[in-house]
Parts: structure tokens; C-alpha cells; sequence
């Protein structure tokens, strides 16, 4: 019988060898998932595995993948330093082939637009735990180490830093989960982004509404038998259900909703599809995991250590962001150079998810890229 140490050895390796494809559509994103791509972006795939990786619990994995989608090709000053990086973080459950959806990708990344891939190199990490990354669904289940957003930001450093050699972000932008990254960086890596774009989240401790929801996600698929204590032959159906359903209603957007399904009918029709092929794609194991990385997430006593302009925007309609907190106008303050902006309630906002909506907050990115052109 394997030792624990030789079942991670073996793992680790096989994962690292052949690794898995999951889907784009990250779960929190709830009914408001990015469409597929329309179009065939010119990128480039890669993987970076640290050896020996240490977490912030004090587990450590002997090989760790990162897995990481590229589009346009780095640029070299006259230092010999790159300088025109940027980074995308995707959100909880998410992977980075998400920022390739239409209302992505064809707002940002063609000719003239502000990520114009003929001026920019695009670096779309799967973080730890999701996508080509390695994560619990690759055979260790429960045994994988507890990782959480500090170990993630880790990984993303070392792989910008050591495997792809840059010394020097252009701007580090992130979505949901990505944003309270963005947040993470600013405080761990002060100098090293030239901008910040976080999107949809708060710098402050998950607790409150923001907890509950992921404690009872949390809770739904442990209460089903079927999980087995994480070592389950078929995914928990029904711990899957109260999970999927708990998703789906952080991600909703009210106006939006009720413009695009004004019938009881037709409101449950979508509903119950959307219910179905969310559970279609998930992971019992991974999903707990991704959920509970927020567990020590909390930069507002450091808020004073971001240095970096940054740009962050929240939208009135999100669920798990709401238009009443305070927060942003007292972290703001503390901040060094720091602006918000929150986009207001329309039928065509989407909730959490209009984070990947480029269109209502590329001008704002825009602007963020041209302040800081001389740093």
C-alpha cells in the first residue's frame, strides 16, 4: 500500500502529465455564465509546476501545476525588461479561457481596442484548484492541501516572476475572486503591477451575507451521504442541487431577469436548465475548496500598503457585493492612489457576473492605462 507521501508523488506526477480539461463557465457566475467564444483567439497554452510547494497551512505538494493561456507576445524595453504584461484572474470556479467570451475578449482584445493584442501580452492563469491547474478532482480529493488566496497570489508571483521572467507588470486586473487577488497584490507585491483593476469584490473580510451563502454551499454537499466524506464514486447529487441553486441565485441579476423571462414559465423553464448543466460541470471536492479559499482573506487592516493607481469597480445589482456598504469609500481613503466607480442597476447589468462585461467598464480601464503610461 502507497504511503501518503508516494500516493502525493504519484498524484502529483500523473496530474502534472495529463491534465484534465474542465469548463469555462465558472460556477458563480450563477445565471449569468460568459457564452462561449465566437471567435478563434490566437493563443498559446502552457504549465508551470513548482516542486515542493509549500502552502499556508503547512502542507506541501511535491509538484504543483499552474496552468496559464496566453494571447500576443511579450515586449522588451530598452532594459531588456518586459514591459506591456497583463494578467486576468478569474473568479470562483472559473478558468482563464473565460476572458476569451465575447463580451470579453471582443471588447478588449482586437486592433485599437484598450488590450489590443498586437500592444499587450495576455496572461490568463487557471488558478489553484481550477481549470488545467492541479486540484483536489485529480486524486488526492479531501488530501489536497487547504490552499487559500495567499497561496494562490503565491503561485501567480512565481509564475510571472520565475517561469515567464517578467520583473514588471503593465496592470493586474481580476474578476470576483480574482478582484480580492488584485487586492492581495497590492498589499504582498506593492511594487510589482504598474496598475490594478479589481472587479466585483470588497477588501474586506468575508463574513456577513458573504460567508453565510458559502457556508451553506459548503454545508449542502457535506450533508448529502452521497459525498462519503469527500470520497465519493459518483458526485453527491443532491448536496450538488442545494450547491448549484445557492450559485445561481448569487449570480442573478433582477432586472435583467425579468426583462429576459417575464413569464412564471418561462423564468422556471431557464431556472431548472441552468440548475441542470451547472451540475453537469462541477466537482464536489473542487467546489468546497474553491468556496472555502476566501476563508483567511482579509487585506483592510494593510489597505495603507497599496501603492499601485488602481481602478476598481463595483456594480449597484450584485448580490454579493451590494450598493449599501461603505466599504469602498473608507478603503478609497486609505488607499494611495486609488479611484472607485459603481455602475449603476440597468436590465442590461448582470449582476455579480457584469464583471466580464467589458463594455460597461472599458472606458474606465482605459483611462486607468493612460494615467499610469509613464510610470
Amino acid at each position: 500500500m502507497l504511503s501518503l507521501a508516494a500516493l502525493l508523488v504519484s498524484l502529483s506526477a500523473q496530474a502534472a502529465a495529463s491534465p484534465p480539461s474542465t469548463p469555462q463557465v465558472p460556477p458563480i457566475a450563477g445565471a449569468t455564465s460568459p457564452a462561449p467564444p465566437e471567435r478563434s483567439w490566437p493563443t498559446q497554452e502552457g504549465d508551470y509546476v513548482l516542486r515542493n510547494f509549500r502552502f499556508r497551512s503547512g502542507e506541501t505538494l511535491p509538484s504543483l501545476r499552474i496552468h496559464y493561456t496566453t494571447l500576443g507576445t511579450p515586449h522588451r524595453n530598452a532594459a531588456g525588461d518586459i514591459d506591456n504584461a497583463v494578467m486576468v484572474l478569474h473568479g470562483t470556479g472559473g478558468t482563464g479561457k473565460q476572458f476569451l467570451s465575447p463580451q470579453f475578449a471582443e471588447q478588449l482584445y482586437g486592433p485599437g481596442q484598450v488590450l489590443d493584442i498586437t500592444r499587450y501580452w495576455i496572461i490568463l492563469p487557471d488558478n489553484i484548484g481550477h481549470g488545467k491547474s492541479s486540484k483536489p478532482s485529480d486524486g488526492l480529493r479531501v488530501r489536497f492541501p487547504k490552499y487559500d488566496y495567499d497561496d494562490m497570489v503565491d503561485a501567480q508571483h512565481r509564475l510571472l516572476r520565475d517561469h515567464l521572467g517578467i520583473k514588471r507588470m503593465r496592470l493586474i486586473m481580476g474578476t470576483s475572486m480574482g478582484c480580492m487577488h488584485a487586492f492581495v497584490w497590492g498589499e504582498t507585491h506593492p511594487e510589482f503591477s504598474r496598475a490594478l483593476m479589481p472587479l466585483a469584490c470588497e477588501p474586506v473580510q468575508i463574513a456577513g451575507l458573504n460567508r453565510m451563502w458559502r457556508q451553506l454551499l459548503i454545508d449542502g454537499i457535506k450533508a448529502d451521504p452521497a459525498w462519503a466524506g469527500g470520497d465519493y464514486t459518483a458526485q453527491p447529487a443532491q448536496g450538488l442541487r442545494t450547491a448549484a441553486t445557492l450559485l445561481f441565485v448569487a449570480g442573478t441579476a433582477p432586472l435583467q431577469l425579468q426583462k429576459s423571462y417575464p413569464t412564471r414559465d418561462a423564468a422556471a423553464d431557464y431556472a431548472r436548465g441552468r440548475i441542470e448543466t451547472s451540475m453537469a460541470n462541477l466537482d464536489a471536492n473542487d467546489l468546497i475548496y474553491q468556496v472555502d479559499s476566501s476563508r483567511n482573506y482579509d487585506p483592510w487592516p494593510r489597505l495603507e500598503a497599496i501603492t499601485a493607481p488602481t481602478m476598481w469597480i463595483n456594480s449597484a445589482d450584485d448580490f454579493i457585493n451590494p450598493r449599501n456598504f461603505d466599504f469602498p469609500q473608507r478603503a478609497v481613503a486609505r488607499m494611495k492612489d486609488a479611484r472607485f466607480r459603481m455602475i449603476e442597476e440597468s436590465s442590461e447589468t448582470r449582476g455579480h457576473g457584469t464583471h466580464t462585461w467589458a463594455t460597461f467598464w472599458k472606458n474606465d480601464l482605459a483611462a486607468l492605462l493612460t494615467r499610469t503610461a509613464r510610470d
